[in-house]
């Protein structure tokens, strides 16, 4: 058979997988065939949800399952050698594997990523694994001991099919190789969601398996984060594994996990991790290294610095980089960096929709009457008032009652047992929160008083709550109101609104509280969430500092002392429950007197706000907010696809089934049911398309049934023959395209009154005459 002739599948069959076998390729352990690596991006429209495309190779290759060396991509033969390489190129760069290969089936060009060198290399002339692995250690320079380091097992477990997604493989592996190479500092950043702590475990488990290293400390500076570390990802350590708690120290483990509230202290005594020696831990791992180990006079350092002989792993998905607190000035230039908008775009994270309501006191400020004062009889401070003052300095109670009427009016119109997360000034803020949600909500608050809880650092009550909240199968809490607690390290996977109703100037910050929404949870119905904003702090999305590359702005000190925006967490509780200081968290409730100076917030119970606009934004497919209407983001995708109504309908009418262009089209964003809704639900995809890109007036699918039966097209046909395609012409006009273009139809009423579908497809002269009479329904249907 002539190559010319052969499908892309065909070449691959016959002539790349026999050469790459025949070079000594492990097909079950070394050879991945359309390895498909991303989820593909969810792409979210009004209440409905569709996946993208997934990216795939058509082979990876592997030295062991945990050691990728290199994607072949393959075209058939009318492309040349190369034409595949661009794109293999491309994969070879997400997936970080060392060599490229593309192949038409006469031959493969070579590229080799370490030295930038291209050959081309007959079938017979594929290289064998041992090799590329040759080509790759002479590339790195690795020596026969840092490749016993380097080619150990990650952990698999038997029975979970959980094995590293592509990005959590780069990063350990880039990891490893890093302490192969004696590097002593190392920092990780991923974005939340992403699976930092299972990376630290398979980073943690080689370098134990391989006695690289002996004994390890796992850092945090809350317990929820030691705790679900220890249950779920490092589990498997088992009786090697010890937490130090109660100031106790058993030095008989080899994994140690650890609050630095837990070793540190205000007296010298406090300062358990001197009971350990310097050199007593081979490797440190700080988990959500940006919240106070990288500030260099911090007690926290004083950890790290007394194991400066272990090797040092940060983690985290927002490195701090400020004039005085800088994680890459500690740990150095990040070894990788995976981001919330890669994450998307990849379809492990979750997007977003966002909702801004302006209030128009927070727009036009506002100033009392001269002599006015509060509910509670202070004279209130003659000043402009504004967004930064609101429930910070004044309160404005009606502000306060509006902004939880917007929030119910949410949850009514959409889900009201949705998890939700209303971020407050602080804690005063969140306990009127929690009440003005509560008498809104009392016909739900009345079958259970858990529904809305104040989850803060002060409140026993709403902390033994955190478990129920974060559990996905637990019913109650539904929505939490806080100011800091759950702003980070709180794994609330089910999370699907996001309150922004605090001021919020940090972008290390802006990026935690997002990451409460970004998990997706298809088994809860989980695939994107939503923010409502009050206070206009979506703005830092477009700040282009938002999830981009890290970068260090760290400079020397000078004299006085500047004080970062962020928060301050060294001073965090011994027990380490929560992150209070004195901050945010702990300002008085505005009712007491300051001494004989004015109170710190002033209550008005009696000033009218109201909603100026509110407007909805969607994350387009190029990782942008865009504010548009459902035609216009349709019409824009379509034209992307198509640049003529002429280009559309030729594709259209050549297409072997209809519903393959419609699939398409639904994968790059194109929600035909929601344009249906504002269209018309008698219209089908087709004058969907017609209408919305390209202004074509549209026909009902009645009208277009009804104009080929008038035609009678089929006139051939038998007579029980024709009463099937009047049918499944009715059947067209009532439910569209998608039923009536395969045989199962025939499986249905009314046709199995006409006799089985053998019997029907024999009326039309056989399977394959039945096939052409339905590419011909479509085309007349369309004509």
């Amino acid at each position: 058979m002539n190559k010319k002739n052969m499908t892309e599948a065909d070449i691959r069959t016959k002539y790349i997988t026999p050469a790459i076998e025949s070079a000594g390729w492990d097909k079950m352990t070394q050879l991945r065939e359309e390895y498909t690596f991303t989820a593909g991006r969810i792409i979210v429209r009004g209440k409905l949800m569709a996946r993208g495309k997934k990216k795939r190779v058509d082979y990876l290759l592997l030295l062991k399952p945990n050691i990728p060396l290199a994607i072949i991509e393959a075209k058939d033969n009318h492309h040349s050698v190369g034409d595949g390489m661009q794109q293999a190129l491309a994969y070879a760069d997400s997936l970080d594997v060392p060599f490229a290969f593309s192949s038409n089936g006469d031959a493969f060009l070579f590229h080799n990523r370490i030295t930038g060198i291209e050959t081309e290399l007959s079938l017979n002339k594929f290289p064998s694994p041992v090799k590329l692995w040759d080509y790759y250690k002479q590339g790195k320079d690795i020596s026969d001991q840092e490749e016993n380091i380097i080619i150990e097992d990650y952990f698999f477990d038997p029975n979970s099919p959980k094995t590293p997604r592509y990005y959590q493989m780069v990063a350990i592996n880039r990891i490893i190789e890093a302490i192969a190479k004696g590097q002593d500092k190392i920092l990780c950043v991923c974005a939340t969601g992403t699976g930092k702590t299972y990376i630290a475990f398979q980073v943690i488990y080689r370098l134990w398996k391989s006695k690289t290293k002996k004994r390890i400390l796992y850092l945090a500076d809350r317990n929820i984060l030691i705790d679900q570390t220890m249950i779920n990802d490092f589990k498997h350590f088992g009786s090697i594994m010890t937490k130090v708690k109660h100031r106790q120290v058993d030095k008989s483990y080899e994994i140690y996990m650890a609050l630095y509230q837990g070793l540190t202290g205000s007296e010298e005594w406090q300062n358990i991790y001197k009971q350990f020696s310097p050199d007593f831990f081979d490797l440190v791992i700080v988990d959500e290294c940006h919240r106070g180990s990288a500030k260099e006079d911090s007690a926290w350092r004083e950890v790290l610095e007394y194991f400066s002989s272990a090797t040092q792993i940060g983690l985290t998905a927002t490195p701090k980089e400020t004039k005085d607190v800088s994680n890459i000035e500690y740990f150095g230039e990040p070894i990788y960096t995976y981001s919330l908008r890669q994450g998307i775009a990849d379809g492990f994270l979750a997007p977003y929709k966002v909702i801004r309501v302006s209030i128009d006191k927070d727009v036009e400020g506002w100033r009392p009457t001269k002599g006015q004062i509060d509910q509670y009889g202070f004279e209130i401070e003659d000043k402009e008032y504004n967004l930064s003052d609101f429930d910070r300095n004044l309160v404005l109670q009606k502000r306060t009652q509006l902004v939880a009427e917007k929030v119910t009016e949410y949850l009514q119109k959409t889900n009201r047992f949705q998890k939700a997360i209303v971020f407050c000034i602080d804690i005063e803020h969140a306990e009127r929160m929690r009440q003005a949600l509560n008498n809104l909500n009392a016909d739900l608050v009345k079958e259970n008083h858990k529904y809305i809880m104040r989850i803060t650092g002060d409140n026993e009550e709403g902390k033994a709550e955190l478990d129920n909240f974060i559990d996905p199968y637990s019913k109650y809490p539904v929505i939490a109101t806080t100011s800091k607690l759950l702003t980070t390290g709180v794994d609330a996977q089910t999370t699907k609104l996001i309150v922004l109703d605090t001021v919020i100037n940090s972008m290390t910050e802006f990026k935690q509280i997002i990451g409460r929404g970004t998990r997706i949870r298809e088994d809860c119905d989980k695939f994107y969430f939503t923010i409502i904003d009050f206070r206009n702090a979506t703005r830092l999305f477009a700040d282009p500092s938002f999830d981009g590359e890290p970068v260090q702005v760290y400079e020397p000190k000078e004299d006085e002392d500047i004080v970062p925006p962020e928060i301050d967490y060294t001073d965090i509780d011994d027990h380490g429950d929560y992150e209070t200081s004195s901050t945010d968290e702990d300002l008085p409730v505005g009712r007491e007197k300051l001494g004989d100076q004015k109170p710190a917030k002033y209550y008005v119970n009696n000033v009218e706000v109201k909603v100026l606009n509110q407007r909805v934004q969607y994350l387009d497919r190029d990782g942008k907010l865009i504010t548009e209407s459902l035609k216009d983001y349709t019409r824009k995708n379509i034209k992307e696809e198509f640049a003529s109504i002429d280009d559309f309908i030729k594709k259209w009418n050549s297409a072997e089934k209809k519903q393959v262009i419609i699939d398409e089209l639904r994968e790059n964003g194109v929600f035909f049911e929601e344009l249906q809704e504002e269209v018309g639900k008698d219209f089908d995809a087709f004058d969907l398309i017609c209408h919305v890109a390209f202004d074509m007036p549209p026909l009902t699918r009645r009208d277009r049934a009804n104009n080929v039966k008038k035609k009678n097209y089929f006139g051939q046909y038998s007579e029980t023959a024709r009463k099937v395609i009047d049918a499944l012409l009715d059947k067209y006009a009532d439910e569209g395209l998608e039923d009536i273009e395969t045989a199962s139809v025939l499986t249905l009423e009314p046709f199995i009154k006409y006799g089985s579908p053998a019997k029907i497809i024999k009326e039309f002269g056989g399977k394959k005459k039945f096939n052409k009479f339905i590419k011909e329904l479509g085309y007349r249907l369309y004509a």
